[in-house]
């Protein structure tokens, strides 16, 4: 009998981690991921990729990534920079910020909404624009680019950065 091995590519949608434990502390993640949360977990979720907090998962944290599902209860402000749907079963208590919000019917949410544009970091922006991230350090730090400070970091809403780009100020390779 003969074994074959298949060669896949391995795409972002099928990595996927689970959590059915009780876990406190800080997740971050740098890798695109389909995260699925069932159980208990408190402290942050920095995430990329696809976050869904299942309808038995119960979430006492700050929770950022670019998708998020919420069909549990979630207690903390949850910034989403795709989307973000609260799903039937789902409560949340906190302040959500996203540029796309699907509450479906029966979800109760609690808090303030602020619905933002699509934003980048100066690594996205780099790659977007084809332009050395110590160029859009420099374009931001001069107020050539249209930019927000956030902490320590810059922020680049798309929309704005379009407009700029549209204008001829930038020049990509």
């Amino acid at each position: 009998m003969a074994f074959h091995r298949k060669e896949t590519k391995e795409t972002p949608e099928e990595k996927v981690i689970e959590i059915n434990a009780q876990m406190d502390g800080s997740l971050a993640f740098k890798d695109p991921v389909n995260l699925k949360i069932n159980g208990h977990f408190s402290g942050k979720l920095d995430t990329k990729g696809t976050l869904t907090v299942g309808a038995s998962a119960c979430v006492d944290a700050h929770v950022q990534g670019e998708n998020v599902i919420i069909a549990g209860k979630v207690k903390g402000n949850v910034t989403a920079k795709k989307m973000l749907v609260l799903m039937p079963t789902a409560v949340l208590a906190g302040d959500i910020c996203t540029p796309k919000l699907n509450i479906v019917e029966g979800a109760v949410f609690q808090g303030h909404c602020r619905m933002l544009e699509e934003f980048m970091n100066v690594d996205d922006l780099a790659q977007y624009l084809e332009i050395d991230i110590t160029a859009i350090e420099e374009l931001a730090a001069t107020g050539k680019i249209p930019a927000l400070k956030e902490e320590q970091s810059w922020k680049f809403e798309r929309s704005k950065i379009e407009q700029w780009a549209a204008a001829g100020r930038v020049k990509t390779a």
